[in-house]
């Protein structure tokens, strides 16, 4: 009761007690934060080195180079080795067609036929004019010795049986001309006229190709052209799925100056006329062997600057990008140059580290790069 009239009296003693309870209840706070901070700040550092760890281990696969040989790959097209248009070397009207188009013939076959018309008896009346000039010189120049003849008259006679040997000579041909031949072991391409036709000399009556070889033309980059020969081995894969091998006929010595690139062509035999004329193919030239590695095209990444490569963990334990080139390509993966010849590429986890940062590798099936180093 004395302590209540004491707070009723003097009230200002009731706020001094609360305040200074309230003081040491916000001292006692603060000091509970400064005993245990240290070791909470701690704690929270080792989660997020834990995160980080566990964020930053990758997978890796340690691999040697092996030699590959370095091809060059470029687009062309199949053609005929060779293509010729025959034109009619006579008038004449078309009589008989001996081949159809698309049909494979041999050199010397007949192609069509025209009308003979009077040939056969221009060319006897030109044979019987050959054997008349003949005589008439042979008399005059025996003439000649007996002096009845004069050398200007024995000169006319020689002209004479030159002039009728000329026109027999044109009157063969033009009946020769009447039969159309193969020139060459081929196919009909194209075929101008119908019988019944009316020919003069010069119209197109055909267009004949020899498949029997295809030329592949495509064309190189002046940086490949130095390691290409005439005469090499090369393989071509056709747009049809036919894949087909070859040797290179030509190379151009002097490049395109719009494209900077250089022609080229690769034969390919095609006896029984299997391959295609005209289609695409995919040309493949062995350019030289490199070291490369092979890897799925899956850990092909590229960095800021739009280059392809593949990142690897250099000897310091940190992630590294490195710029590659693919050399070949085949079904169980692409082969690279660019790497060190024995890399630790990362298999796993490669798309969520950077260049640079360290890592905690760990190699297929056996554990981390670490534990490794001790044995």
């Amino acid at each position: 009761m004395p302590s209540r009239s004491l707070f009723r009296n003097h009230p200002w003693i009731l706020a001094v007690v609360i305040a200074g309870g309230a003081a040491l209840w916000m001292a006692s706070g603060a000091l509970g934060h400064r005993d245990q901070g240290p070791n909470e700040e701690r704690a929270a550092q080792q989660t997020e080195a834990g995160d980080a760890r566990r964020a930053l281990e990758v997978q890796v696969r340690r691999q040697v180079a092996e030699p590959v040989m370095r091809h060059v790959s470029v687009y062309g097209r199949t053609a005929p080795t060779r293509s010729v248009g025959i034109r009619a070397e006579t008038r004449g009207r078309v009589m008989a067609i001996g081949a159809e188009r698309g049909e494979r013939v041999e050199a010397g076959e007949v192609l069509l036929r025209l009308d003979e018309r009077d040939r056969r008896e221009v060319l006897a009346e030109a044979r019987a004019l050959v054997k008349q000039r003949e005589m008439e010189y042979a008399g005059r120049k025996q003439l000649r010795g007996n002096g009845y003849v004069s050398e200007t008259q024995l000169a006319e006679a020689e002209a004479a049986v030159a002039q009728a040997r000329a026109e027999l000579r044109r009157a063969e041909l033009d009946l020769d001309y009447m039969v159309v031949e193969a020139p060459f072991a081929g196919t009909i391409l194209e075929r101008d006229v119908e019988v019944g036709d009316f020919v003069e000399p010069g119209d197109p009556l055909l267009t004949f190709v020899d498949n029997t070889t295809l030329i592949v033309t495509a064309s190189v980059a002046e940086q490949d052209v130095g390691a290409i020969e005439p005469g090499q081995r090369a393989s071509a894969k056709l747009i049809t799925g036919q894949n087909v091998t070859g040797r290179l006929r030509y190379v151009s010595p002097v490049a395109d100056p719009a494209t900077r690139t250089f022609t080229l062509e690769m034969a390919l035999p095609n006896p029984d006329g299997r391959l295609p004329s005209g289609v695409t193919a995919e040309l493949s030239l062995p350019v030289g062997e490199v070291m490369a590695q092979r890897v799925s095209p899956a850990l092909l990444t590229l960095d800021d600057d739009g280059k392809l490569g593949l990142k690897v963990v250099n000897e310091n334990g940190n992630a590294r990008f490195v710029p590659t080139e693919i050399v070949k390509t085949a079904p169980d993966g692409v082969w690279l140059t660019g790497l060190p010849s024995d890399a630790t590429i990362i298999t796993v986890g490669q798309g969520f580290v950077r260049d640079g940062e360290p890592v905690e590798a760990i190699v297929e099936g056996r554990g981390t790069m670490r534990a490794e180093a001790g044995e």
